[in-house]
């Protein structure tokens, strides 16, 4: 399987299956695709793991698309102005990701779940239910404005404005923090807490996040009277 990540903006991934190669999305994830593939919708796991991943922003169906000769290929598109990430995984090497992150992977890749703790659920940034990916093989993120990645060793502490965590590597510690002092809390612009990630693992960082982004643009919608 080979796969070319192109666009600037609204990135998108076209993937390039062997006979027999297949990935898999969310129901309506396709964008495009040549002819011979095959395409077949179902749960993917059962009413209650598809229910778990409806939680977690992505839809109740699945759809996998199989190739049916060699060099079929097929494209999925970002959904929101950002980066698309290429994740490969394998044995107990899992990510949590923020709502709506998968985009698509191969059938070995897991997609579930993750619950926080009440603290992080609450006051972290990212809410009570994030995405579990786990398993083998290769995954696409989408993740909103410009991605960096960072390697954080084992004690190593990065802090992070919520809204702005993509996604980390299970072995990262991930907590939320109230932020010191009453003028810094009142008038530094970032807010009451700060998401905490401790090392060992990696972190995947997004410049912006799609509520930030709606909170900028709102002021400017028009409204009948």
């Amino acid at each position: 399987m080979q796969y070319e990540i192109f666009g600037t903006t609204l990135p998108a991934v076209t993937v390039t299956l062997q006979q027999g190669e297949s990935i898999y999305t969310q129901s309506g994830g396709m964008t495009w695709m040549t002819d011979g593939i095959s395409m077949e919708t179902n749960m993917k796991g059962g009413f209650g793991k598809a229910l778990g991943r409806m939680l977690t922003g992505e839809s109740l169906f699945m759809a996998t698309y199989t190739a049916q000769r060699p060099g079929a290929q097929i494209t999925f598109a970002s959904t929101f102005p950002g980066s698309i990430v290429p994740i490969e995984l394998s044995g107990s090497r899992e990510f949590i990701c923020q709502k709506d992150a998968f985009l698509c992977a191969t059938p070995g890749v897991r997609l579930s779940a993750s619950l926080q703790k009440a603290k992080t659920g609450f006051f972290g940034g990212e809410g009570f239910i994030m995405q579990r990916i786990g398993g083998n093989g290769l995954c696409f993120l989408e993740i909103d404005g410009t991605v960096v990645a960072k390697d954080l060793a084992p004690g190593e502490v990065i802090k992070v404005d919520t809204g702005n965590l993509a996604a980390y590597e299970s072995s990262v510690t991930y907590s939320a923090e109230t932020v010191k002092g009453f003028k810094n809390v009142l008038f530094g612009g970032e807010g009451l807490f700060l998401s905490v990630l401790r090392g060992p693992g990696r972190v995947y960082l997004q410049s912006v996040s799609m509520a930030e982004f709606a909170s900028k643009i709102i002021p400017y919608i028009p409204t009948s009277n």
